[in-house]
């Protein structure tokens, strides 16, 4: 019987974990070196305010330090981190007690440049409409579906990075998805 996709067998990402545990402190930084970027993107991407993604990832890997002692190191770390991650932009917005108005930096679009104005034109317009409706989705079901979809984690994994059962992931990003959708059919600017 094989393990589930959340499981994996130790890393050096979760040795590193287990060093952090134990009080060596190098191993953060070496965490942080690895994962920061990654970290940071998922932050922006849900809907944090550029200006405040530093010191969010930053809050991350201090979190990181306190729940080094808690981690499972038959899970992956980079779900981990960015489950922490989910945490602390959840308690962000407590603090300041609303939403952030936009996901920053970030739109779908494609690799390739458009050859005419009219294709540059109607990228930017899809990329704005995808950018309002990731922003109307409600956040729990946004963060599944950019952990899912955007992310690239399993079902198994984005389950463990929120602390809720797998079912109600899936149930969170068909929901999500199928919003997406009705709300990227709408053309109005």
């Amino acid at each position: 019987m094989s393990q589930p996709a959340s499981r994996c067998p130790v890393t050096g990402d979760a040795v590193l974990v287990a060093a952090l545990a134990s009080g060596d402190l190098s191993s953060l930084g070496r965490l942080f070196d690895l994962h920061a970027t990654s970290v940071r993107r998922f932050v922006l991407r849900l809907g944090v305010r550029p200006s405040d993604a530093d010191d969010l990832v930053q809050e991350v890997f201090l979190d990181a330090l306190k729940a080094a002692s808690a981690f499972d190191s038959s899970h992956a770390v980079r779900p981990w981190l960015l489950g922490l991650a989910t945490m602390i932009v959840r308690r962000h917005r407590r603090s300041i007690s609303r939403m952030a108005a936009r996901i920053a930096s970030w739109a779908w679009e494609s690799k390739t440049q458009p050859q005419t104005p009219e294709e540059a034109l109607e990228s930017s317009h899809r990329a704005a409409r995808m950018q309002r409706a990731l922003t109307r989705l409600s956040q729990r079901k946004r963060e599944v579906f950019l952990l899912v979809a955007v992310e690239g984690l399993s079902g198994d994994e984005a389950a463990a990075a929120l602390g809720i059962p797998v079912g109600t992931v899936w149930t969170r990003l068909h929901h999500a998805r199928r919003e997406l959708m009705q709300r990227m059919e709408d053309k109005r600017p």
